[in-house]
């Protein structure tokens, strides 16, 4: 019988742990530093370091550069390149809804990762240690000097950037600059190169995480941009705004990870939860303590907006063509048909993330999750229970509502940048813990769903199955249409411009976030369904938390007018790649990328004004804020 594990048992997970956390707390450092002094949480930060540990290994690997000269090029280089372009990119956005912010970001990571694997490629290389391998034994423990070398250097960093922070008269002003820009101004300083020398650090610690920890995972875009991630855990333990507390959040987030890998190693159904330990410490952070420094920067410096409107007369002519273009593509499209069903089933995830990002102002970075729910139930209903495809479809879609409920929970707590960090958070831990088990994907790592055999149409043909999808696209359409012309259409309108004048006559901001939420999950459940019914299969791979992040990339692409927005980013998404050679196919997410920056720095600037030879900003006119909020009274 075996005794109770003593600490030596631990002590080898524990160095691990505090090796991996002090990586993870180096880039918290460097999340922190940016968000304190631009108010613009970096989401490309992971991407950042990545591209960093590919220049060091070109330098020093490839040219055969010493390591420490290397390093010194690619931190000093690469902080001057990225600090500016991020500099340039925050300031462009400043004051832009949490939204724009997001999407900026996000773009920057998806334009890093895919010019990444254009250049390199998509396989993992080894990357050599250049730090001193050698170990020595601490109580029954090898450790090596690289473990206590990058542990060393992430304790030294916190303590330089505190004392920076706390006794320098440019710490000063960058604890100042997000609050106060025209006082730091009279203090002769300027905001936007205290800006810029904040990003410049900041950058410089994503590269030098990315650097530290490309020897113990490898050379592989994807992986780095999404380890770095596991920091944004560390910043909700600092509160967005210790470096200290960011520091020691993210050793305490690689220990748990680290104590979790032995907890489980006689439970292979967890075998996801060390992963996934960095983001179930954020989503319970940021939901039971919510951060309240910096929450409503967006809301103090808004400039002008544009909300998802609907137009006051339907253009009948207009749908009339899309409708009959619509049911005569199966008539000519041929071997490509199902590109076309694609397209339409892909409409309603981007009609559901319509919903909360163009109409609600909300942000849901897990819609991935939600339609991957919506696929394994109708598998269960179906393949497992035998229930008619059609009462299937609908509890798909009903079954994903207490998961939206769930994500909304945040939404009360949370808005802006907080909210879609909690919903990341969530989306990967649905992607690591719960995919894996029979209630979704299975040991199997995939689903089973039959083709609908209905009485008008025969679904189980390619063509049949296009106009059953058909039909549910409409209804599905009809449905928002009507409910964003409506009453609750004007609340959730409200509800993006001001919250609290929606508070202010009389109604439920909670109730109007958990019900979007949900109407929002019920429909990217049903396209899940859809999304696994015309194959007759799907695996969790094609519902990866990284797919949350490209679809709100292409909605913010297209505009904001929801319905017209959902079948062009679908167009966007899924039609275009189809009709481009195969050799154009691998800049798909270098473009979206590029695609998203441009449009969330665009929309910023007042072009009318422009033309007119004025180049500021128009403030937002309240009275329209209120105006709705009465019409949602009435």
């Amino acid at each position: 019988m075996r005794g109770v594990p003593s600490v030596k048992d631990y002590l080898p997970f524990i160095v691990v742990g505090v090796t991996a956390g002090s990586l993870y707390g180096l880039a918290g450092m460097g999340l922190v530093l940016a968000y304190k002094t631009s108010g613009i949480f970096n989401f490309a930060h992971g991407a950042i370091a990545a591209a960093g540990a590919f220049a060091f290994y070109e330098l020093h690997a490839t040219l055969g550069w010493p390591w420490p000269v290397a390093l010194i090029v690619a931190l000093g280089v690469g902080s001057l390149v990225f600090g500016l372009g991020m500099e340039r990119v925050a300031r462009a956005v400043s004051g832009a809804r949490a939204a724009t912010t997001i999407v900026a970001t996000v773009g920057i990571l998806l334009f890093l990762q895919g010019g990444l694997t254009l250049l390199f490629g998509s396989q993992t290389r080894d990357f050599p240690q250049f730090l001193p391998t050698e170990t020595f034994k601490l109580s029954s423990v090898h450790v090596q000097y690289a473990q206590v070398i990058v542990a060393v250097i992430g304790v030294g960093l916190a303590v330089a950037l505190y004392a920076f922070f706390r006794f320098s008269r440019l710490g000063s002003s960058m604890r100042a600059v997000v609050d106060s820009p025209s006082l730091v101004s009279l203090t002769g300083t300027s905001p936007v190169q205290v800006r810029l020398i904040a990003w410049i650090i900041g950058c410089g610690l994503a590269l030098l995480s990315g650097i530290l920890i490309a020897p113990t995972l490898g050379l592989d875009a994807s992986l780095l941009t999404l380890l770095i991630v596991q920091a944004f855990a560390a910043c909700a333990i600092g509160r967005f705004s210790s470096l200290p507390l960011t520091y020691a959040g993210g050793v305490i987030v690689g220990v748990l990870a680290a104590l979790a890998t032995k907890l489980v190693a006689s439970t292979p159904s967890l075998n996801g939860l060390p992963s996934s330990v960095p983001f179930l410490v954020l989503f319970a952070v940021l939901v039971l303590r919510p951060p309240k420094v910096m929450a409503r920067i967006g809301d103090v410096r808004r400039s002008v907006r544009r909300v998802a409107t609907v137009p006051s007369q339907v253009p009948i002519a207009a749908v009339a063509v899309g409708l009959l273009a619509l049911c005569i593509v199966p008539f000519v499209v041929g071997s490509r048909l199902p590109v076309y069903t694609n397209l339409l089933a892909f409409s309603l995830i981007f009609l559901s993330l319509g919903l909360l990002v163009s109409t609600s102002g909300q942000i849901s970075l897990c819609h991935a999750a939600l339609a991957a729910l919506g696929a394994t139930t109708f598998s269960h209903l179906t393949h497992g229970a035998g229930m008619p495809w059609l009462l299937a479809l609908l509890l798909a879609g009903l079954a994903t509502v207490p998961l939206g409920a769930i994500v909304a929970i945040p939404a009360i707590r949370l808005s802006g940048i907080y909210l879609a960090l909690a919903t990341f958070g969530f989306g990967i831990l649905m992607e690591r813990v719960v995919y894996p088990t029979a209630l979704m994907f299975g040991g199997r790592g995939f689903r089973l769903a039959p083709r609908p055999e209905l009485g008008f149409v025969d679904g189980r043909t390619d063509k049949g199955f296009y106009f059953v999808t058909l039909a549910v696209v409409i209804v599905a359409c009809v449905a928002v249409f009507v409910l964003i012309r409506g009453r609750l259409g004007r609340m959730l309108r409200a509800l993006s411009d001001s919250p609290t004048a929606l508070v202010t006559h009389g109604l439920s901001v909670n109730v109007t976030r958990v019900l979007v939420f949900c109407l929002s999950a019920a429909l990217a459940g049903i396209a899940g369904a859809l999304l696994i019914s015309f194959p007759g299969q799907a695996s969790g791979v094609g519902f990866a938390s990284f797919q949350s992040l490209l679809w709100v990339a292409v909605i913010a692409i297209v505009g904001r007018r929801v319905l017209p927005a959902a079948f062009a980013a679908s167009a966007l998404l899924v039609l275009i790649p189809a009709y481009l050679p195969d050799s154009l196919l691998q800049y798909q997410t270098f473009a979206f990328g590029a695609l998203a920056v441009a449009v969330a720095v665009l929309g910023q600037t007042d072009w009318r004004a422009r033309v007119r030879g004025r180049s500021e900003r128009t403030p937002v006119r309240e009275r329209t804020v209120a105006r709705r909020a009465e019409l949602v009274t009435s």
